[in-house]
């Protein structure tokens, strides 16, 4: 009768009919009580985004993967102490974290939101050496600006980790499948990842959900429970406090997404087990698409070589992950999505070993995600990674014993597979991640250019998916070329109209743009798609904002922090519009709640600058920017107001060489060069500041400033004919209420001196 009900829990599951799951679910728990059964209670309710549900179950157990289930649920419901209690109980201070890679990224997580960068940075990296193809935990460290370069990350010693999982796994299966079926723990009572998360995250969530990953029945689970959307970073900063936890998502309602990317500083575990094997005359962690001159004998030895004496330091969960591991790949490699359900596989507990041995054959979701990974055999883009071939070619035969073993076929993930595809397999996985990585990791330290060279090194088929024009969008976006970002924004819509990725980003570009009906076309698409995303909040906003109703803005950003009080860039445009109400106090607290979530995003960084100089409180707003600045030192706006605040402490030195700066960084962006000849009449350095401004005629032949203060400098040079010419040419330009103002009292005032004008 267990047997029996447990199946149907997981058919409902796989059908996605989370009420039925939890009904059946519920008479397995009062027929046969064991804290097994109501790990799979759990499970259901999370899947069915009912966190809560799943903590008062979970509450006070003790087996591994109660406690990490539990903690997810507490991750949720932001109630992170609880969470980092559950992975690491104060009474065990020894104990080993629950789900390995997918604990770790967890606690790496917990550690983030609590402003422990370090110990965050740890256990992430901690994470990516268990499984190298933990994109989401990369990701994370990339947002952190700790990560490094992913030929370290995705590099050999990645190769030989996801090796020697799978052909472990597969040489395995059969003994595993024949010892678990006769115990009283069913296989098919774990939840696994490949039977329910990663679609019903796909398609239900569509892809604006990170999630933690996990295994067994948690990591299926994760769908639904760690979804809420974390877009900005974590905060070190000592003076910011932690958001007070709230009980966010208990309606049921899908939450946006959790998690960002991650990168691996240390040394795989992987790497250590294999470092002492012989394999001085093999390159095992690239090897691209075989060539012909290949031979087929060397590399069936070579594999058996790398792999036939490092089973026994491998650990039991690093064994179970090889189910998971490469269809996990496949779904960075392939879809691009932010979806971090596909590496649910991080460090797998014993029993998700077996699961994919004993729990149906072929029917499973994590099959079909295989069945995309297959299509990586025969990987061959002109463009891609030519350069792994040759590596394998140029080694010597192996044992001629270990033949036999490599020949032969075994199953993983439902698919039949052979150690040379698997080799395969591993190395453009890897290979088509390095670029991804390095792509990613240049953009989150705003070397915006260099990150769009190597996105153009993708292939074309992985370059036109949603994941990749996102983030060549934001690239555009950060290098302040909206016409650039607004064309592959577009093309992302195109690719994958279901997806929100980047779309606030879309929204601001289209705003600063002035395409009011792009804006407003976009923001109702948004909401049609998803009403429960802060993204198509976002973008409503900014469509408000546009038309100058700054109060319904607001009221649209404030919609889109309740809806996900970690999405960073949510507070920030909070923080805008209540500097564009005037209320300065609010928008400083929602900078500030920015700065608590993602210490690293520098545009509430800036915001908090602009404040301070409004409110002439200079020196605050000279750190602020500079704050700014070594987040981004690319950005020619941070750097001319940085130069506007040391000009207003009257160190006009300074304030001179970041003009330079700023104008070099952009030599469009008119501000700085403006800037620079106010610098230079308060220096009187007259000629200097007209030149200056002559060249800026060029670039902004309509700005009315420029002219009113070229006839400022011409009325100093007692030149008053000019004067009155370029404050002519000025009100013709139509100003701004203000400056109408200020220039006709210049003209007023034109023949009387500037000294007595001070005095005045």
């Amino acid at each position: 009768m267990e047997a029996i009900l447990v199946d149907s829990v997981q058919r409902s599951l796989r059908h996605f009919m989370h009420r039925n799951a939890i009904f059946v679910c519920e008479r397995l728990c009062a027929e046969f009580p064991s804290e097994t059964n109501l790990q799979l209670l759990a499970g259901c309710y999370l899947h069915n985004n009912q966190a809560y549900a799943a903590y008062y179950i979970l509450k006070g157990s003790q087996m591994a993967q109660s406690r990490y289930l539990f903690a997810i649920s507490c991750f949720q419901m932001d109630l992170l102490t609880e969470a980092e209690a559950a992975l690491c109980p104060v009474n065990e201070p020894g104990a080993e974290i629950p789900n390995g890679a997918a604990g770790h990224y967890l606690l790496g997580l917990i550690y983030r939101y609590t402003d422990r960068k370090k110990s965050a940075i740890h256990h992430l990296k901690q994470a990516l050496s268990l499984d190298p193809l933990l994109w989401a935990a990369y990701e994370e460290l990339c947002l952190l600006g700790a990560a490094e370069e992913p030929t370290a990350v995705f590099g050999e010693a990645a190769a030989l980790c996801i090796q020697k999982q799978h052909l472990h796994h597969g040489l395995t299966s059969q003994n595993l499948q024949g010892s678990f079926e006769d115990r009283n723990l069913v296989p098919g009572r774990n939840l696994s990842s490949e039977d329910v998360s990663p679609r019903q995250l796909k398609h239900m969530h569509a892809n604006t959900l990170r999630e933690i990953p996990g295994n067994y029945h948690g990591a299926s689970m994760l769908g639904a429970t760690a979804s809420q959307s974390l877009n900005g970073g974590p905060s070190s900063t000592s003076f910011y406090n932690t958001p007070s936890p709230v009980v966010a998502q208990l309606s049921g309602v899908a939450p946006p997404p959790l998690c960002r990317n991650v990168q691996q500083n240390g040394l795989n575990p992987c790497t250590v087990s294999t470092e002492s094997s012989p394999r001085s005359t093999v390159n095992p962690t690239i090897q691209a698409p075989r060539r012909k001159f290949v031979d087929e004998g060397k590399l069936r030895k070579i594999s058996g070589r790398l792999f036939s004496d490092s089973g026994p330091r491998r650990s039991t969960r690093l064994a179970g992950e090889a189910g998971n591991a490469n269809p996990s790949g496949t779904m960075v490699a392939g879809n691009g999505t932010t979806h971090s359900s596909k590496y649910l596989g991080g460090g797998k507990l014993s029993s998700a070993a077996f699961r994919s041995v004993t729990v149906r054959k072929g029917q499973s979701l994590a099959n079909e995600s295989f069945d995309e990974g297959t299509r990586q055999e025969v990987f061959d883009d002109s463009r891609s990674y030519s350069s792994a071939t040759t590596s394998m070619s140029t080694s010597t035969s192996g044992d001629p014993k270990l033949l036999e073993q490599d020949e032969a076929t075994m199953t993983i993930g439902g698919i039949i597979t052979s150690a040379s595809k698997i080799i395969n397999g591993a190395s453009e996985v890897l290979n088509l991640l390095r670029t991804l990585g390095e792509g990613y990791r240049l953009s989150c330290l705003y070397r915006c250019q260099d990150a769009l060279d190597v996105y153009m090194k993708l292939p074309h088929k992985h370059y036109n998916t949603g994941w990749v024009l996102s983030q060549v969008g934001k690239a555009y976006f950060e290098l302040v070329d909206y016409l650039g970002a607004d064309r592959v924004f577009s093309s992302a819509r195109q690719a994958s109209p279901y997806s929100l990725e980047g779309m606030d980003i879309y929204s601001t570009v289209l705003y600063h743009l002035r395409e009011d009906m792009k804006l407003s076309y976009l923001a109702q698409e948004l909401i049609s798609t998803d009403r429960l995303a802060p993204q198509s909040w976002c973008a409503m906003g900014n469509c408000f904002s546009l038309q100058k109703d700054h109060e319904t803005a607001l009221k649209n950003f404030q919609r889109a922090v309740q809806l996900n009080s970690r999405f960073a860039y949510a507070h920030t445009l909070c923080g805008h519009e209540y500097v564009s109400l005037e209320y300065f106090e609010n928008g400083i607290k929602s900078y500030q709640n920015a700065l608590r979530i993602d210490e690293r995003h520098y545009n509430a960084w800036y915001g908090l600058g602009m404040i301070y100089l409004r409110q002439e409180k200079f020196e605050f707003s000279e750190h602020h920017f500079r704050m700014a600045f070594q987040i981004n030192t690319r950005s020619s706006v941070i750097l001319c107001y940085l130069g506007t605040a040391l000009h207003a402490l009257k160190r006009s030195g300074e304030a001179l060489y970041m003009m330079e700066k700023a104008i070099q960084a952009d030599k469009k962006n008119p501000l700085p060069m403006y800037e620079k000849a106010n610098i230079l009449l308060s220096l009187e350095n007259l000629d200097e500041a007209l030149e200056v401004l002559e060249e800026l005629k060029e670039y902004a032949p309509r700005e009315s400033s420029v002219y009113a203060l070229m006839g400022r400098i011409y009325k100093r040079r007692n030149m008053h004919d000019k004067a009155m010419l370029h404050f002519g040419i000025a009100l013709d330009l139509k100003p701004s209420a203000t400056d109408v103002a200020t220039i006709k009292a210049a003209i007023e005032k034109l023949h009387v001196p500037d000294e007595i004008e001070d005095n005045l």
